[in-house]
């Protein structure tokens, strides 16, 4: 007869998920490092209760908000390599409607996340009770449900024993790498508090192997016949690549061919800057030496890459006439795209058999090829130089200059993140990335108020590296709350504020489009109604030390420096805070070297707009669709 031990259903669910371990290559880690909560009554009563009840198994974090409390999981997971996460608990109501972004961020991702919204009760004694959204066509909807479109598994656990298949779905989910992202277990109130007899094997130890699987022989023989035949072949590395840490196969398989490599947002530092195939990023943020090598390419071999509209200029980068693409995805959706030859298989299983098969046959690119790319990238990386340099240390930075002052103090292990505004431009085209996960940008929902939390999470991970959580002042002030966290948990990430007056990266496109940059300063307004007065005195600094937080303020590049090392030597939360250019003004890195596909007003009487859509319309004519 099957031992059982009785518990609640919240108690059985914690119990179950401290006992779930992924491996990969031999490396065994727990699947759930911890959970982050806000109680309300939705949730204090059941997985509230069940955390004091299994403390020790079970680590708690105290959040503030929501969607922060998502974005540190998310964070967390991406620094763990997908191995490991942490789970999110909050009441019913608003509460749960917070999870929305975050869930939404975690699976444009791809990356894994368990989201435990409390929901309202299953058995209804009371009808509506607090919080609860009437639908009047059917009785088992709840706000919840907003979170099935954004989650890669969805489940509403109306009964004790529902919680067994469901939890094992749930955990499978988090553990493939080609489905994974938010997973979502809507626990009823009443239900999450009531006793089961539950069998004790459900607590026993669970080990989730994620696998890497190899190439079909088909398709590689393929592939390597498609690599052969290129003349001017070129690597776009995506996240991929350092999802499945195939860091070092993609450096073997580069330094065996000579083929260059252009990263994406996510895929940037899969190899290092100063690596001879390595020529930055590529698309409407990438560097001229990716891009011309892009717009030239006869054959692209995507690694890991989704294609986003900034990697492949809107349709209108990879235009030789007789372009090919060359897919190498663990997800077949993925290595489908712009009609390419598919070769499903992990990232760097898939790069070392292309390596082996290649070195048979002692493939490499023209020595021509090879020098043109070096002589561009060293043309570029002048033009880096220059835009980090500061002739006067004295005066105020330029974005860029903010920049160079950070690279200029950091080593391999520091970890920069960011997600959104002017600063992911400037990052993709100047950054100089020294190690696999130094660069860490969410590019993928670019959600501004990510950057703090996600900090807290990555430094959670990576506890004796210095974390950077590079921040605008529109930024800032989404979601500045989980410094109170950080400081509460004495978790010393490290905040960079930029403060110029507004959404400079909107800014700038609003110009380009025709709107004139209406709505994007931190301004008054004028006396015509519009927001172009004089800046707005906010303090971003001091509401910073409100929440605990050191706070080093620089007026100068010279000051800058100083405080960024000052910073980078602390052990305590330090936020350095500096002025820049306002946001009418340009950042001054070198402009976007490929288009980005923004719709332009067809009809309309302001110049500027009318200007806008015959340049729009000239930048059209150009894409195709890659059949």
């Amino acid at each position: 007869m099957t031992s059982t031990t009785r518990l609640t259903v919240a108690q059985a669910l914690v119990r179950f998920l401290s006992a779930q371990y992924t491996e990969r290559d031999g490396v065994r880690q727990r699947l759930i490092g911890a959970t982050w909560g806000i109680f309300g009554h939705g949730n204090v009563a059941g997985i509230g209760q069940a955390l004091i009840e299994y403390g020790d198994e079970m680590p708690y974090h105290q959040g503030r908000n929501e969607q922060a409390m998502v974005h540190a999981a998310v964070g967390y997971a991406r620094q763990s390599g997908r191995l490991s996460t942490h789970a999110v608990t909050t009441s019913i109501g608003p509460g749960a409607t917070n999870l929305v972004t975050g869930a939404a961020l975690a699976t444009v991702n791809h990356l894994p996340v368990l989201l435990l919204p409390g929901d309202i009760f299953a058995t209804r004694p009371a009808d509506p009770v607090l919080q609860q959204l009437e639908v009047a066509y059917a009785g088992d909807v709840s706000v919840n449900d907003c979170l099935r479109p954004v989650s890669k598994y969805f489940d509403r656990i109306t009964r004790p024993e529902a919680l067994i298949p469901s939890a094992l779905n749930a955990m499978r989910v988090l553990t493939d790498p080609v489905e994974t992202g938010a997973v979502t277990l809507a626990l009823p109130q009443d239900v999450q508090a009531e006793a089961y007899d539950w069998p004790d094997d459900l607590f026993a130890e669970r080990t989730w192997v994620v696998r890497r699987p190899g190439a079909d022989p088909t398709e590689l023989a393929e592939a390597v016949r498609a690599i052969r035949s290129a003349r001017r072949p070129l690597v776009v590395a995506g996240g991929g690549v350092h999802h499945s840490r195939a860091e070092e196969a993609l450096a073997e398989f580069a330094e065996t061919t000579r083929i260059p490599v252009a990263s994406t947002q996510a895929g940037k530092g899969s190899l290092r800057f100063d690596h001879p195939q390595d020529v930055g990023g590529v698309g409407h943020t990438g560097t001229a030496t990716a891009d011309e090598l892009a717009r030239t390419a006869d054959l692209v071999i995507g690694v890991g890459t989704r294609y986003t509209d900034f990697t492949t200029a809107s349709g209108t980068l990879f235009a030789d006439e007789g372009v090919r693409f060359l897919n190498l995805n663990i997800a077949p959706f993925d290595g489908h795209k712009l009609s390419g030859m598919p070769l499903i298989a992990d990232a760097r299983s898939g790069l070392e058999e292309l390596t082996q098969a290649l070195e048979v046959h002692e493939h490499r690119v023209a020595d021509s090829y090879v020098t043109e790319y070096t002589e561009d990238k060293d043309r570029w990386e002048h033009r880096v130089d220059a835009c980090y340099e500061a002739d006067e240390p004295d005066v105020r930075p330029t974005q860029p200059q903010v920049l160079g002052a950070l690279d200029a103090i950091v080593d391999e292990s520091d970890v920069i993140i960011n997600a959104a505004g002017s600063l992911p431009g400037d990052l993709h085209k100047l950054w100089r990335a020294r190690s696999r996960d130094q660069y860490h940008l969410e590019y993928g929902y670019s959600c501004m108020g990510y950057e703090i939390p996600a900090a807290i999470g990555v430094k959670m991970a990576a506890p004796d590296r210095p974390v950077w959580a590079l921040v605008g002042d529109g930024t800032y002030l989404m979601m500045p709350t989980e410094i109170v966290t950080a400081v509460q948990e004495g978790i010393a990430i490290k905040v960079l504020l930029v403060q110029n007056h507004g959404y400079a990266s909107i800014g700038g496109l609003s110009e380009e489009t025709g709107a004139e940059r209406f709505g994007t300063a931190y301004r008054y307004r004028a006396d015509d109604g519009t927001f172009t007065g004089a800046p707005l005195p906010v303090d971003l600094a001091a509401n910073a030390a409100s929440l605990g937080m050191r706070v080093l303020r620089a007026k100068t590049v010279r000051d800058l420096r100083e405080a960024l090392a000052e910073a980078r030597a602390a052990d305590t939360p330090t936020c350095v805070y500096v002025e820049t250019e306002t946001a009418d003004t340009v950042s001054g890195p070198p402009p976007a070297q490929a288009w980005w596909d923004v719709p332009v007003a067809e009809t309309a009487t302001r110049a500027s707009a009318v200007k806008a859509r015959e340049l729009y319309e000239r930048h059209v004519s150009t894409r195709r669709r890659h059949l």
